[in-house]
């Protein structure tokens, strides 16, 4: 009983603070705007950058001499994680570059329903009736926010948005299948991917300014770090479509930052979308806090 209520209480800690890495990850998309000059490849490389030197630094104060060993133990599992989060990341600026951020987004909703289908064929992962109509809920929320900027004939747009679903999906269930592993190294493996794959497509554009440098570390080394490092303590005690429906919040969180900070209205869809999404979320954890009780 005892190890019952200590597994209900963490599961509620993991909810709060992916409520809170959400949160946080939903300022992203507003320190973009605020750079100045960098082009996306540019700051993809050094936001991968600051998070890989980061997270190396986290394993190197953990781990001392043994910050190797606790890379490789990950084994080919981790490197696969990790691959799939870079990809993950990659294909996202392609589509946001290549389609509109309202298709984008659209598609993205999607990522809680493929991990639930993915996690219940290779996991056995149930999904509770409570969980799927908060899905289905916030799921629905995303699309009334981005129904007005839908009109997008980019076929390949659309297929890097798919692939990012498919790809973040893939590491969510790896993340859970090797719950009991630190797996933070699998973080640091996909920053170096996304710098190896940012430095060969750049060449020797790699020049910022140093306010965009300061920009883009934050990005890697708070904003995506603190995030991230959430996300795999969160994955040991939430399946996988749980995980993934916390991102919806950043989606709806987004636009009301923009709002907020630089004056740019959003549309009243925007706003009902992103509400009814919020709410969800408030309601399913407050239901599981009460269920505690």
């Amino acid at each position: 009983l005892n190890k019952y209520k200590l597994f209900l209480s963490s599961r509620i800690n993991a909810m709060l603070l992916m409520v809170f890495g959400s949160i946080l990850i939903s300022f992203a998309g507003l320190i973009i705007r605020g750079i100045d000059t960098a082009g996306p490849l540019q700051i993809t490389l050094y936001r991968g950058l600051a998070l890989s030197l980061t997270i190396l630094l986290i394993l190197l104060l953990r781990y001392h001499r043994n910050t190797f060993r606790k890379i490789t133990e990950v084994g080919w599992s981790g490197t696969l994680a990790g691959i799939l989060l870079a990809s993950a990341g990659i294909c996202f600026m392609q589509a946001i570059t290549s389609t509109t951020v309202a298709a984008t987004l659209f598609i993205l909703a999607s990522i809680p329903f493929i991990s639930a289908f993915l996690a219940k064929i290779l996991l056995n992962e149930r999904v509770s009736k409570q969980t799927l109509v908060t899905m289905i809920i916030a799921g629905l929320g995303v699309s009334v926010m981005m129904v007005s900027g839908l009109s997008s004939n980019s076929f390949y747009g659309t297929l890097m948005a798919l692939t990012t679903a498919f790809c973040f999906s893939g590491y969510a269930l790896l993340l859970r299948k090797n719950k009991d592993v630190e797996m933070l190294p699998s973080v640091f493996i996909s920053g170096l991917v996304i710098c190896l794959v940012c430095l060969s497509l750049l060449g020797q554009d790699i020049a910022i300014s140093l306010l965009d440098l300061l920009k883009c570390i934050l990005l890697g080394s708070i904003i995506s770090f603190i995030p991230n490092s959430i996300f795999i303590y969160a994955s040991k005690y939430l399946i996988a479509a749980e995980l993934t429906l916390f991102m919806l919040l950043e989606f709806a969180l987004g636009p009301f930052w923009v709002w907020l900070f630089i004056n740019e209205v959003p549309a009243s869809l925007t706003l009902i979308g992103g509400s009814s999404v919020i709410i969800a979320v408030i309601i399913y954890v407050r239901s599981e806090i009460q269920g505690k009780k």
